[in-house]
């Protein structure tokens, strides 16, 4: 049997694998687990009890983090006429229309997020099979399609994050950085947790979030303690 790594046997140290921990104590642990010499990304880990076979059970949404997620993001713009100015003031990174979209076409994926308005949608779409599997589509559901793109520059340069389950009725969402205060990080948590309970399915029966981890890149995923947030019901 393979002997676990010296800081494997560091994190078994600090906490009971099977027990639940507060968002407090969680933190604590993560924070005092942080070994490495970079700084590390956090991580909000749903399981989710709904039927990922029924499309009207599908969980997704968006949301501002209070504290943002400590990283910078690229934000691309694919418009024309007066909201290339706007987007540019409001911060974007990329801005353009028909000559972005040749861009992206021959390759070039150097952003995060992209936000459209709704008349470039049509030759957008040409490039599903480039964005989508990437994540970078924008859609009018995650406000990445609209006619206010000062307004969404501004969302996404905050610390907005989309969320979306996958197809194990899963979701994933990077919630901060590991340098971040504890104070923050719980904030943000406890944020996201209140968006996930609200976009709950209204057909969905039974338990709806079965259990919720948090990790670190490079620490332990530590059960989080359901009953605070009354969410195993």
């Amino acid at each position: 049997m393979k002997k676990a790594s010296k800081r494997v046997e560091e994190f078994q140290k600090l906490f009971e694998k099977s027990k639940a921990y507060t968002l407090e104590e969680i933190v604590f642990i993560l924070k005092k687990a942080h070994k490495v010499k970079f700084d590390e990304s956090v991580d909000l880990v749903f399981n989710l009890g709904v039927d990922v076979k029924q499309s009207d059970q599908m969980v997704r949404g968006n949301i501002v983090l209070p504290h943002g997620i400590g990283k910078k993001v690229r934000i691309a713009v694919f418009c024309k006429g007066e909201e290339t100015t706007a987007a540019k003031e409001a911060g974007a990174d990329f801005v353009g229309g028909q000559e972005l979209i040749d861009k992206v076409k021959g390759g070039w994926l150097d952003f995060d997020v992209a936000i459209a308005t709704p008349d470039m949608m049509k030759e957008l779409a040409k490039l599903g099979k480039i964005l989508g599997p990437r994540g970078l589509m924008p859609s009018p559901r995650a406000g990445t399609v609209t006619q206010d793109v000062s307004k969404a520059v501004k969302e996404a340069k905050a610390g907005k994050v989309e969320f979306k389950m996958n197809k194990l009725g899963g979701v994933n969402v990077l919630i901060g950085k590991l340098s971040f205060k504890e104070e923050q990080l719980i904030e943000n948590a406890k944020s996201l947790i209140d968006a996930v309970i609200k976009a709950k399915p209204s057909t969905s029966k039974g338990i709806y979030i079965k259990n919720i981890y948090v990790s670190s890149t490079m620490g332990p995923g530590l059960k989080l303690d359901a009953s605070e947030y009354k969410i195993a019901q």
